[in-house]
């Protein structure tokens, strides 16, 4: 199986900054799409970014300008930069990836982390 571990989220005001990562570990045969989900409090999970193995990206329009996801291969990691963040960021972050794993290779599957909390405050 495969598991996602994040880290970053907390405390920040209006117009900051975070960082958010997310490490994958481990039966991976491969991964395609890494990226980023979030959940504000009686709000459905919305995407916020997402990118391919070949670097390839796509943002929520909300985010656009603002926040640039990364990643790290070789280390199967995402990263999630959040620049001039605004209160309506608040959320839980949840990282995710589409992944091969090994024994079921045949079979994308979608893993998910724990979620990080994210709090902009005015």
């Amino acid at each position: 199986q495969v598991q996602l571990v994040e880290s970053g989220g907390g405390l920040v005001q209006t117009g900051g900054s975070l960082r958010l990562s997310c490490q994958a570990s481990g039966s991976i045969f491969d991964m395609n799409v890494m990226g980023w989900y979030r959940q504000a409090p009686g709000k459905q999970r919305e995407l916020v970014a997402r990118i391919t193995t070949g670097g390839s990206t796509n943002y929520a329009d909300s985010v656009k300008g603002r926040f640039t996801i990364s990643r790290d291969n070789t280390n199967s990691t995402v990263y999630l930069q959040m620049n001039s963040l605004k209160p309506e960021d608040t959320a839980v972050y949840y990282c995710y990836c589409n992944a091969r794993a090994l024994g079921e290779i045949k079979t994308y599957r979608t893993y998910w982390g724990q979620g990080t909390q994210v709090t902009v405050s005015s």
